[in-house]
């Protein structure tokens, strides 16, 4: 199950890839994490689906990541008279708490945490972005605005406050529900939304205990304010360009989408791009000139992940979209410029022991041009050393948790092996070796260079570098 490619593909279940059969067959054609929407899934259908890809991983003996996407508070208009009412642009119209149906110059906010933020210049965007409103001036529980983009409005769209810090937490009632059934059925991430401050993350990871990684998904305009400190909380990022693009100028999200997968690189954390990738692909067998240069970017920019929605979860062609997204991976990575883009990008090591031996690995491994780059790694830290490096040449993570193989599984470059430890520094390097052989990354007589940490089973102690040879016959088995 060795893949051709770097970056990672997500891919969300669904009720098109909602089997055994579908799951192991969008795994075997390039899937290497599923993704289940906990906005579309109960916790009935979130146990089987773990059940089911955990059957997979067992029959491929090979981790597979799976990751739990929270739904977050979701903000919505109230009710309309008949249905529906039309925006006229240019005309005002008054947001307030008042239950009764909406109509042409009123509309139901049932939310005081947004009347309550709202000053006169600020921004709502209705039913993602289709209609704006501009408010003028606001008090207790009500707002006054001008109609910027008018049109026809249903009961229960959404709101989005771009120009406002709202006081709601990331997590709602149904979301510490759906946090506490994931956790329990064993997803490996969970990804967390809605995020706009750090004390989202800290909260989340206080509940969370270490029992999976916490990605936290960027598509607020504040959460890019305090970027930084919010990558330092998570474990990985997501640049979430659905959300992002309503509240952000759609011209920025380029901009912005760059911004967090640099930023992630430089921490050493993964980072997911995501939304409308290969989204023709819902209905065609073939996606659009722009979504695959869309896709091939991200790849670019070096992000480690590249994810499907609806075209895995729902779409007509879920096969055939996550095989285009694999083409689409190698191609680029074939690409004679790739290498300098990726290197351009390189990122100096921390002034730490586990960084410079990472970043020596590197460069050995190009300088004697070894076959793989080999990592004994417990908690997955020495493996994403050596992902945030993205070497010319394939990483080997070895390491005896079954639940790091699965996180790591999200990660760029990263073939994962689960093992028992090694026993003592010769065994460390001997089955490193059978491992490159035996997983097809080098043959009898190349070089490989071996990372990992004294003393062995140590969590982040990363300091040993070793260069070694494979042998003429490696055994065919591994303990």
């Amino acid at each position: 199950m060795r893949r051709r490619r770097n970056v990672k593909i997500v891919a969300t279940l669904g009720p098109a890839s909602s089997t055994p059969e579908m799951i192991r067959t969008l795994f075997e054609t390039g899937a290497d994490v599923f993704r289940i929407n906990m906005s579309h899934t109960n916790h009935d259908r979130l146990r089987e689906f773990v059940r089911m890809i955990r059957t997979v991983e067992r029959d491929l003996e090979r981790p597979v990541g799976i990751l739990a996407d929270l739904q977050g508070p979701k903000l919505r208009l109230g009710e309309m008279t008949d249905g529906a009412v039309m925006l006229e642009t240019g005309g005002r119209i008054r947001l307030d708490l008042d239950p009764t149906p909406g109509t042409q110059s009123r509309l139901p906010l049932p939310h005081r945490e947004i009347l309550s933020v709202l000053r006169p210049g600020h921004r709502l965007l209705l039913d993602d972005g289709k209609l704006r409103l501009k408010v003028e001036d606001a008090g207790e529980g009500w707002a006054e605005t001008r109609i910027e983009f008018g049109g026809r409005i249903s009961g229960r769209k959404g709101v989005n406050v771009p120009d406002a810090l709202l006081p709601i937490a990331a997590l709602s009632a149904k979301d510490r529900a759906d946090l506490d059934a994931a956790l329990e059925a064993g997803a490996d991430w969970i990804a967390l939304s809605f995020v706009q401050r750090p004390e989202d993350v800290a909260e989340t990871r206080k509940i969370v205990g270490g029992r999976a990684g916490i990605l936290s998904k960027i598509e607020k305009p504040q959460a890019l304010d305090q970027l930084d400190r919010i990558i330092e909380l998570s474990d990985a990022l997501m640049v979430a360009r659905g959300d992002l693009g309503v509240e952000l100028p759609v011209e920025q999200v380029p901009t912005r989408q760059k911004q967090i997968t640099r930023a992630a690189r430089k921490a050493g954390k993964p980072v997911v791009v995501a939304t409308q990738m290969l989204e023709s692909m819902i209905t065609s067998p073939m996606p659009t000139r722009a979504e695959v240069s869309d896709v091939a970017t991200a790849i670019y920019e070096g992000a480690d992940a590249v994810m499907l929605s609806a075209e895995s979860a729902s779409g007509q062609f879920p096969l055939e979209a996550v095989a285009t997204m694999d083409r689409i991976a190698q191609s680029v990575e074939r690409d004679t410029y790739y290498r300098s883009i990726i290197d351009a990008q390189r990122i100096e090591p921390e002034a730490t022991t586990p960084d410079a031996i990472m970043h020596a690995c590197r460069e050995v491994a190009h300088t004697i041009r070894a076959a793989c780059i080999v990592t004994w790694t417990a908690s997955g830290s020495t493996a994403l050393r050596a992902a945030r490096e993205r070497p010319g040449m394939p990483i080997i993570a070895l390491t005896p948790s079954q639940a790091t193989g699965r996180k790591l599984a999200i990660a760029w470059g990263l073939h994962c092996v689960v093992t028992e430890d090694a026993h003592d520094f010769e065994d460390m390097t001997d089955r490193a070796c059978r491992f490159a052989f035996r997983e097809g990354f080098a043959q009898p007589g190349q070089r490989i260079v071996v990372s990992a940490g004294v003393p062995l089973g140590t969590p982040g102690a990363t300091n040993l570098l070793r260069v070694a040879f494979v042998g003429k016959a490696p055994p065919a088995t591994l303990g």
